[in-house]
């Protein structure tokens, strides 16, 4: 029997394994009784409103297509793909790729690279198996560190965060004792496990290892923040001056914007606006360095993290404000096409999250303009599509795109 052959309660009770959840775990997320869940799960109970299965699908994180048996949240040939990726990360052994310099394979990752940031999901899942086989065999902590990023990356758009997180450990692994090589590999373990709802275990990863690469004259202020993990590491001093690594700085400032928003993520939103503000202290001192690490940080990086911070903590008024006027600016449109409609995919999740319909309405349609492959291949931006054509009546431009992703009401 298929996945797609299983009745709906079969699939989730496997979700709610894979998601290492018990019966009652899900029970308590759902604010239902354990029986309910264990009579979903044996049939003994129908799924036969899309409510409740949207409700169970954002619980367990997947797309409510999956649990009904008609997933096409990824192109064709995607889920394949997605599968050759995990046996490429099974594999232990040092693969028998054909052999090439690490000049090849340095071209290769800068494209794989460039295909990410362009949203060219389909082609770079096809991509990565091979070139994980040919990372793993070429002996560069360097080269084997970004492939495992991207490759942590296309997991977490793709809704497969927990296998994301085991491609950012092993390019934590990877780093050994290089310390940017490892903040780099930080970044990814901190989006994983915040993909994965686990965001003061993303707090307390990329905390320090933000500290670990930035000066101490940046903390300004931070020192309550920083103490509240134990993280006593010694901080890089700027040099006479005031020149330090540009490139470090850049993957400090990631590691501060996503310890932000896993601070938000948390509740703490406080110390989210206290660590969104060191970052902005950083970006300001950054010009135009060479984003060796692909970060795409700087300040405009920082105002859209400031916007999803304040949606958070349900300051709409806030988060619409600095939303429009941050996307007004040039260095917005200088951004990877991946990078803005991601940015956008959240913050449309967001303003559904303040009751903000038309916001979360207009913020998908230009995430579609911008990197189509963000609508129309994450689970989670299915999702979102899905809560906002449930508007009577639905904003315009949802139902389109309800339509072109396959989704059914």
């Amino acid at each position: 029997m298929t996945s797609d052959d299983l009745p709906i309660g079969r699939r989730v009770a496997r979700w709610r394994v894979r998601r290492q959840m018990t019966q009652q775990m899900l029970a308590d997320r759902l604010r239902r009784s354990k029986s309910w869940v264990d009579k979903i799960e044996r049939g003994a109970r129908t799924l036969d409103r899309y409510s409740v299965i949207q409700e169970l699908a954002h619980v367990l994180r997947i797309d409510p297509e999956v649990l009904l048996g008609q997933s096409r949240s990824t192109p064709a040939g995607t889920r394949d793909g997605v599968d050759d990726i995990r046996a490429a990360l099974a594999r232990y052994d040092t693969p028998q790729a054909p052999a090439q310099t690490r000049e090849e394979l340095r071209r290769q990752v800068g494209h794989a690279w460039l295909t990410y940031q362009h949203a060219h999901y389909g082609q770079l899942v096809r991509v990565l198996p091979g070139l994980l086989d040919a990372a793993q065999g070429a002996q560069s902590a360097e080269l084997l560190v970004q492939a495992y990023r991207i490759t942590s990356s296309m997991l977490v758009k793709l809704g497969e965060a927990d296998l994301g997180w085991l491609a950012a450990d092993r390019a934590m692994a990877a780093a050994g004792d290089d310390q940017i090589l490892a903040a780099t590999a930080a970044v990814s373990v901190g989006q994983a496990l915040r993909a994965q709802d686990r965001d003061r275990l993303a707090l307390a990863a990329l905390l320090p290892a933000a500290n670990r690469v930035l000066p101490s004259s940046t903390r300004s202020g931070d020192q309550e923040v920083c103490g509240a993990f134990g993280d006593q590491t010694a901080r890089k001093p700027l040099d006479h001056e005031g020149q330090g690594d540009h490139r470090e700085w850049a993957v400090g400032g990631t590691l501060l914007v996503q310890a932000a928003l896993a601070a938000a993520g948390c509740g703490e939103h406080r110390r989210a606006d206290e660590l969104i503000d060191r970052a902005a202290g950083i970006a300001a001192r950054l010009r135009g360095y060479d984003d060796t690490h692909r970060t795409s940080f700087g300040p405009v990086a920082v105002e859209l993290a400031r916007v999803l911070v304040a949606a958070s903590r349900g300051d709409a008024a806030d988060a619409v404000q600095r939303h429009v006027i941050v996307i007004r600016r040039e260095a917005w449109r200088r951004l990877p096409a991946e990078y803005r409609g991601a940015y956008l995919v959240d913050v449309a999740r967001a303003y559904l999250q303040v009751g903000d319909l038309r916001g979360a309405a207009r913020a998908l349609v230009d995430a579609d303009s911008v990197a189509p492959a963000e609508v129309r291949c994450r689970p989670l931006a299915r999702t979102v599509i899905a809560d906002v054509a449930r508007g009577h009546p639905a904003p315009a431009g949802v139902a389109r795109l309800a339509t072109l992703v396959g989704l059914t009401r």
